[in-house]
């Protein structure tokens, strides 16, 4: 809520030559020149009797318009209001300005708005509303005229985001944003905002601002995407990217780069990785579950250990990306023979399909319980397999998804894991 300040003013005693000639006030409908030209006879009567009246010398021209600038700043001069979509007149409630439901009106009145506090988890491809309502207390009686304004809040240097605005009925949404955002506005006080069509970028926190007249109130909203955080190696071995090449192969694989907080939460859920891996914010770190000589040393207690922030172009590193719940299905294609990597993107084509990415593959195996002990062909040239309930023959104890390494592309021993769109 905005808070306005006062002070007191101790005006000079009214003299004969104020009397006299009392300093105009130039009226909208004059002229920029007629009203420069009553504010300096008041100037001339009040300041310097004995200089000759307008128009004089261009030093008086000067003056006059160096006196016009300030007086156009004032509250209630008029021009354009301040555009940001939409033109805004000095007051949203002023159809009737004199019959007291101006901004007079919530003098006592508390502007409330109510967000919900617990993170939203959604998955990538689906619709959220992401929910907000106001209120006022003590209720009013007559429906007030409202702007709302949503955005996405700055994270990990990334800059704040327009998402939409709002007055009544009309709107505007922005960037990346338009076309699969709207307020719901099903009910009275409702401006709950609906994402559509959701992106791996679209995680984080948004605001919701209410705004009626000088009275502003926001809450937040924080949604997260189900996702699964994987590290990721080059072909070429271990510490291969910078962080922008980390970022490309995330997004590659059908994921982004993960943030510290997905990372920490894949920690608590058990991941154990000793190669440290570039994160959203460009900080390196690695999360260790088993506290080992290689990584840190055995008298470390677990965590997530961080080299901090690196140069993003200097330093390589592997990388963590995060890759989110599917909308389709990854399978392991039975076929009658094994396939070289080429064979293997044919092989899934055949099937109405295409070769699986990492991202996929891994989102499979936590969201939708794949459990093969069967390698195959991947699309960035890997063989991998996903087990969730470990047995003989299928690698260590735990689950998890297992890696052959990146193969001579031209072996023929391996399958290849597929992925279909619903």
């Amino acid at each position: 809520m905005r808070k306005w300040r006062h002070r007191e003013v101790n005006l000079p005693e009214v003299t004969q030559q104020d009397a006299v000639c009392p300093a105009p006030i130039p009226s909208p409908g004059l002229s920029a020149q007629a009203g420069l030209q009553k504010i300096w006879g008041a100037i001339h009567c009040q300041v310097c009797p004995g200089a000759p009246a307008w128009p004089g010398s261009p030093w008086h021209e000067e003056m006059g318009l160096l006196l016009l600038v300030p007086l156009l700043l004032l509250p209630g001069s008029y021009g354009l209001p301040f555009y940001n979509g939409f033109y805004y007149s000095n007051s949203a409630n002023d159809q009737n300005p004199g019959n007291g439901h101006g901004k007079d009106l919530l003098n006592g009145v508390k502007l409330v708005v109510e967000t919900p506090e617990e993170t939203l988890f959604t998955y990538q491809g689906a619709s959220v509303i992401l929910p907000c309502r106001y209120r006022y207390e003590p209720a009013l009686v007559s429906p007030r005229r409202v702007r709302i304004k949503w955005w996405k809040l700055s994270e990990n240097g990334a800059p704040e985001k327009d998402v939409l605005v709002a007055i009544g009925l009309r709107h505007r949404s922005f960037g990346d944003y338009q076309g699969r955002v709207h307020l719901r506005q099903d009910k009275e006080h409702d401006v709950s905002l609906e994402i559509q069509d959701l992106r791996l970028e679209d995680y984080g926190r948004y605001r919701c601002e209410v705004i009626d007249g000088l009275e502003d109130e926001s809450g937040l909203v924080e949604l997260e995407l189900r996702g699964v955080v994987f590290p990721y190696q080059s072909p070429n071995g271990r510490y291969q990217f910078n962080f922008h090449e980390g970022q490309q192969v995330c997004a590659e694989q059908g994921a982004v780069v993960a943030s510290f907080e997905q990372l920490f939460r894949a920690w608590e859920e058990g991941l154990d990785w000793c190669n440290a891996g570039w994160l959203q914010d460009a900080t390196v770190q690695y999360p260790i579950m088993l506290p080992r000589q290689p990584c840190g040393g055995p008298g470390l207690a677990p965590g997530v250990r961080s080299y901090g922030p690196r140069h993003r172009r200097l330093h390589r590193y592997d990388v963590f990306c995060f890759a989110t719940a599917l909308k389709g299905r990854v399978y392991y294609l039975e076929h009658p023979e094994k396939l070289t990597l080429t064979e293997a993107r044919e092989a899934c084509q055949e099937d109405d399909a295409m070769i699986a990415k990492v991202g996929q593959l891994f989102a499979a195996w936590k969201f939708h319980g794949l459990d093969r002990c069967d390698a195959g062909w991947l699309a960035d040239g890997s063989v991998r397999y996903p087990v969730v309930h470990p047995h003989p023959n299928c690698g260590p104890p735990e689950p998890g998804v297992r890696s052959f390494g990146f193969p001579d592309p031209q072996s023929r021993l391996y399958g290849v894991y597929c992925y279909r769109q619903h």
